[in-house]
């Protein structure tokens, strides 16, 4: 593993995710010690700090559950995602895999880079009132700031040789990283097809900023029960419960 500069780059980068003003407050090591139970957990980031005031009061929050979706004719996404050099951090929270800058999306004419995707067991999302087993996020920012998310939700069966090449060079403890002298390709995480749920919603974690775009994939793929185990061993809690939809459009592509 390596210390000093590196680690603190690769915290840097995870902070560096958060919107407009709340850029710079991202995590545990944005001066809140935020986490998922007891006086830290969700029901109390709101009121941990005044950069965290949307997790209490914001009307578009995230995850949901989704149900009762309108059918529509979304547009299709385009994966236009390139091998990386591995880049593992765990930043207390959960595993993050940093992406190499030239991958990215297109939605409906607008493009969003690839940052970094992460992970939760069981999934944020809820779909009919069920989690899955596991749920990769793939983090994206678009030129103009906005955030969009793309949900890869996961259920216990086969081995998943993509997470089996990540879990090998896996971080143990918070503030760790790994570097491999091998690529991956997220495009191998995803399933064949690319249907999805769509809706406006939040981050999942402090501060709360609203206004992402939520992609979450109808089709789950396999993750085996020993690779989730693995990640729960580490993080026992890193789910926030659903929140109200208050209104708001949920779809679903065909």
């Amino acid at each position: 593993m390596k210390t000093g500069t590196a680690i603190k780059s690769g915290l840097i980068l995870f902070s560096a995710l958060q919107i407009s003003i709340a850029l710079a407050s991202g995590g545990a090591h944005g001066g809140a010690h935020w986490g998922y139970t007891g006086e830290t957990g969700p029901a109390h980031w709101g009121d941990m700090k005044s950069e965290f005031a949307t997790c209490k009061s914001g009307k578009q929050q995230s995850p949901i559950n989704i149900s009762g979706a309108k059918s529509t004719n979304l547009p299709d996404i385009s994966f236009s995602y390139q091998a990386t050099p591995l880049d593992v951090v765990n930043n207390g929270h959960t595993i993050q895999v940093n992406y190499a800058p030239g991958s990215h999306i297109s939605v409906d004419s607008k493009q969003y880079e690839l940052l970094q995707f992460h992970f939760h067991s069981p999934s944020e999302h809820e779909i009919n009132g069920k989690p899955a087993d596991m749920v990769a996020h793939l983090v994206h920012k678009a030129a103009d700031g906005q955030l969009g998310v793309i949900g890869v939700l996961m259920k216990k069966g086969k081995s998943n040789p993509l997470i089996e090449k990540i879990w090998k060079h896996m971080p143990h403890h918070e503030g760790e990283y790994s570097k491999a002298a091998i690529k991956i390709n997220v495009a191998d995480l995803l399933p064949a097809n690319k249907a999805y749920y769509h809706y406006s919603g939040s981050l999942t974690t402090p501060p709360c900023s609203e206004g992402v775009n939520w992609m979450v994939l109808k089709n789950t793929v396999d993750v085996s029960a020993a690779q989730v185990d693995a990640f729960t061993s580490i993080f026992h809690k890193s789910t926030r419960p659903v929140q109200p939809l208050n209104g708001r459009k949920l779809e679903v592509g065909h």
